[in-house]
């Protein structure tokens, strides 16, 4: 089974490159976030005539998730139960037996600011809800634009801006990892400084000055089914790209 993570910054812009990208990867499962569009406009004929079904959760502008399967997912859920939220940041189905969620994490803006304590309880809702999806769906795929970079290694030495790197941030990472995931990215041998994302200024995708903010977090009982983990950066070559370049796991 292959799962991929893309955030896509706009579909209707990048919906050329998702529709290209399907056809030349094949994967079983693409989770999108930020769609920027209401479920009245997703374009789910396009999506169906490449081969996919898709469930989706959008808004107006912001935030939206998608998941993309070839099969039918069951069991969708919308947004974090109990957790009472405009923005639409949560998709889940069952695909094959695996849990399958796809989360477009707060930005946050700026540690201290009202956005950040939004994240802050956002990301412990989530947990919250992670951990009796579990115990229902052992076999669990938690992907998605995390907007946190765990470790140092996954940002750029000269990034001095405190939002994707603070402690706060990254103890909330831990606390999903202590759910009893695992980071498949880091499960295989990696290059220096491989990224995710890259801001469109300053050149920063040519410069490599990026961060790695878009993550597949798997469980214990898919650990030992995964073959492969890696970032494909060639969609962020493409003309009017996404800043993120999908992520992808693979699962025998």
């Amino acid at each position: 089974m292959k799962i991929a993570t893309w955030n896509v910054n706009s579909l209707k812009v990048r919906l050329p490159h998702v529709v290209d990208w399907l056809a030349a990867n094949q994967p079983d499962a693409l989770c999108l976030q930020e769609l920027k569009c209401e479920n009245s406009a997703f374009p789910l004929a396009e999506i169906e005539a490449a081969g996919y079904q898709a469930v989706f959760n959008g808004q107006k502008t912001y935030n939206g998730v998608a998941i993309l399967t070839r099969q039918s997912l069951a069991d969708v859920t919308h947004n974090i139960p109990g957790f009472a939220d405009e923005q639409k940041r949560i998709i889940a189905g069952t695909l094959d037996g695996v849990r399958i969620v796809c989360g477009y994490f707060p930005n946050g803006q700026a540690v201290g600011s009202d956005k950040f304590a939004y994240k802050m309880a956002w990301l412990e809702a989530l947990t919250a809800w992670l951990q009796d999806e579990l115990k229902a769906t052992p076999r669990l795929v938690l992907a998605g634009d995390y907007n946190v970079a765990p470790e140092d290694r996954d940002a750029h030495p000269d990034w001095k801006d405190e939002i994707h790197v603070s402690e706060p941030e990254r103890a909330a990472f831990r606390r999903l990892i202590n759910l009893g995931l695992t980071d498949a990215f880091r499960m295989f041998e990696q290059e220096e400084r491989a990224f995710s994302w890259w801001d469109y200024r300053m050149g920063a995708f040519r410069r490599n000055f990026g961060l790695r903010i878009d993550h597949l977090l798997i469980s214990a009982p898919l650990v030992e089914h995964c073959t492969a983990c890696y970032t494909d950066k060639a969609p962020r070559k493409l003309e009017r790209p996404s800043d993120h370049t999908p992520v992808v796991v693979e699962l025998k």
